[in-house]
């Protein structure tokens, strides 16, 4: 259950925008947020001043713009790494969803141009909305999961369900692909779809909630066939589970070998046309 939320603002509003949009869903009214805008080191102290006036102002509007009780709001103008401070004060606040911009950056360009969500994508813990900068936020009514048969997939389901109960015209799209390395795609069509071994128990879970659904079962390249059936299907939002990537000897520092692997939620995360939320579960 979502209960507090970590909005990183960066002055361009589009998290604001999509907070927004999280306020109308019925599971979230009594939800708090903290927002944060975080300021860099800067060289002299002039410039580190004039830094915070910035910051100050960018996190005022961000505050004014959200539409929420301004008793739940608190808001946090800190000093320091953004990447590092943004995963701080999550496990601070013990925040339930973080919410970030992302440029949309590949693996390793994240890497070379220093990306801030990528980096809190690898070390965190908890659940993240990652919001595009080339996207229109929309209300969320379509919400697409894509299902396995791993934990993960079953956190994001009920993470789904969850936004979905009780909003009017709210539709869960339930996907899954079969991985096909001949690049070969199909698709099922929706009955034969709820006949998918794997699709049959999520299709369980959503009818003893009440919540309206549909279900595509597909063949092709997992990453590929998720975003582009989104894409078809006019998602708002698009729920694929995250294992916390933290190394297990050295939680302290960035998986490299899963930064720049092939992990779908990565894929995901680049390509998706819609805000992609990661559900994490610990791996």
């Amino acid at each position: 259950m979502i209960e507090k939320i970590l909005v990183a603002v960066a002055g361009r509003g589009l998290c604001e925008e999509m907070f927004n949009m999280l306020m109308d869903i019925p599971s979230l009214q009594q939800t708090s947020v903290t927002v944060l805008h975080v300021v860099p080191p800067q060289v002299t102290s002039d410039g580190m001043a004039e830094k915070l006036e910035e910051g100050g102002r960018i996190l005022a509007q961000a505050v004014q713009s959200l539409k929420i009780d301004p008793s739940k709001v608190n808001p946090r103008l800190k000093q320091g790494d953004p990447k590092t401070t943004v995963c701080q004060v999550a496990e601070e606040e013990k925040s339930d969803l973080v919410i970030m911009g992302s440029r949309g950056l590949g693996r390793l360009q994240s890497i070379l141009e220093n990306s801030v969500s990528q980096y809190v994508f690898q070390l965190t813990s908890r659940p993240m909305l990652l919001v595009k900068d080339d996207i229109y936020v929309k209300k969320l009514k379509r919400v697409m999961v894509a299902i396995d048969k791993s934990e993960a997939a079953k956190q994001s389901l009920q993470l789904a369900l969850s936004l979905v109960k009780g909003v009017s015209g709210g539709e869960i799209i339930l996907v899954h692909v079969t991985k096909d390395l001949t690049g070969k795609s199909t698709e099922d069509s929706t009955a034969s779809a709820e006949k998918d071994s794997v699709l049959a128990p999520a299709v369980a879970i959503t009818k003893q909630m009440g919540v309206s659904y549909r279900c595509v079962s597909a063949t092709g390249k997992p990453g590929e066939e998720i975003c582009r059936i989104a894409d078809d299907l006019n998602a708002d939002l698009l729920v694929i589970g995250s294992p916390d990537r933290r190394p297990n000897v050295a939680k302290s520092f960035v998986d490299i070998d899963r930064l720049l692997g092939n992990s779908l939620s990565d894929y995901v995360r680049v390509y998706a046309k819609c805000p992609v939320l990661l559900a994490r579960t610990v791996a």
